[in-house]
């Protein structure tokens, strides 16, 4: 083994020449703006100057069980004099394993992060993944497909959100033997799901309502896709839906009932705002406006507070999943509670169990609860 190399120095030392050498002189500093290069340390390299195998430099980082302690650490003390670090990709081919776990989403990642159900679900996936030193990639559509974005996810296993089961995907992550587990989906029974009670917390709050009087109703419901026309809703908004028309037959109310104004929009503020808006200044104006989820909500009582009209006072107000912001906004808001962190928890933990292939129960039903705060009231006289 060369001795130089040996003793820690893998560099080449260039000599000065000219004037500078034979005047004794220090030189002159290189401009580093001109000085070459070096080329990005290898395997190879580290394992000449460790006096080892290149296949001992790889166990040394990917299955350290295989080498002697002293081994293993002249390796790693060499790899950070070289400032070797091994090539992610590599890394992934020798293990077989990316250690990634991918969130497939439904919507593209601006119009995911203006809805908090994501933040506070990202909060208990991504306690998972820390626990497990993990990493997370959000993979969104690709041109508005889901399906074209898992070819292109490096990731171990997927939790997918909001996937409707009968298009391509579930049959392209099977195909592929790729983990994974829907979120908020009607799935199958030898898929691994997790969902909440959204029918009975959605029954439980409309419930509330009518027992306070209220008979005049408004319904801020978010959109149900692109395939609602041809299958109908789908997942938790066919559930809620169930929920609120099961609860308006039991007073002899329904969706088609000209006391019940149903309005479909975006799932944002915003456009709660507006549609609450046009409610209020039409001629049949709600006593109650329910909405199914709360970004909606907390919008419809941005517009009341612009129309000068009084919460719960002339109007009631409830939503659906209890977000942070339900507590925060004045009046506080009645709502459902969903257990938003939990789902991303126990979603993680099942993806976990999948991809080490631990047998595990293939669905998890996690309950709401209705939190009734002040945003609703009597109906008025």
């Amino acid at each position: 083994m060369n001795r130089d190399l040996d003793e820690g120095d893998a560099s080449v030392a260039v000599r000065p020449t000219g004037s500078d050498a034979s005047s004794g002189s220090s030189p002159a500093r290189p401009d580093p703006s001109t000085r070459p290069s070096r080329p990005r340390p290898t395997a190879r390299l580290v394992a000449e100057v460790a006096g080892v195998s290149r296949t001992a430099v790889s166990f040394a980082f990917n299955d350290p069980a295989r080498l002697s302690p002293e081994t293993r650490a002249r390796i790693l003390q060499v790899a950070e004099e070289l400032g070797y670090r091994p090539h992610p990709v590599a890394r992934m081919l020798v293990r077989g394993q990316t250690r990634t776990l991918g969130l497939l989403l439904p919507q593209d990642i601006p119009q995911v992060m203006e809805n908090p159900y994501y933040s506070q679900f990202l909060v208990g996936l991504g306690q998972v993944v820390h626990r497990e030193g993990m990493s997370l990639l959000l993979a969104p559509p690709i041109r508005s497909s889901m399906l074209q974005a898992i070819p292109y996810a490096a990731v171990d296993g997927f939790v997918v959100c909001g996937l409707e089961i009968d298009r391509g995907e579930v049959a392209e992550l099977r195909r592929r033997r790729m983990p994974f587990v829907l979120v908020d989906s009607d799935a199958p029974d030898d898929v691994p799901s997790v969902e909440v009670t959204d029918r009975q917390g959605m029954a439980d709050v409309v419930r509330h309502l009518l027992q306070l009087g209220h008979r005049r109703l408004a319904v801020l419901s978010f959109e149900g896709g692109p395939d609602r026309a041809r299958h109908g809703y789908r997942g938790p908004l066919a559930r809620r839906i169930s929920g609120l028309t099961e609860a308006l037959g039991e007073v002899g109310l329904s969706l088609d009932h000209p006391d019940v104004q149903f309005v479909e929009i975006p799932c944002t503020r915003a456009d709660g705002f507006r549609a609450t808006r046009q409610l209020m200044t039409s001629d049949h104006r709600p006593t109650a406006i329910i909405a199914l989820s709360d970004i909606l909500a907390i919008g419809a009582i941005d517009a009341l507070h612009d129309l000068g009209i009084s919460i719960p006072g002339e109007v009631s107000v409830t939503g659906f999943d209890d977000q942070p912001e339900a507590a925060w906004v004045r009046p506080r808001l009645t709502t459902v509670r969903q257990p938003m962190q939990a789902k991303g928890r126990v979603a993680g933990d099942m993806l976990i169990s999948a991809i080490r292939g631990e047998s595990h129960h293939p669905h998890q039903l996690l309950h709401t609860a209705l939190i009734v705060r002040e945003s609703s009231g009597p109906a008025p006289t």
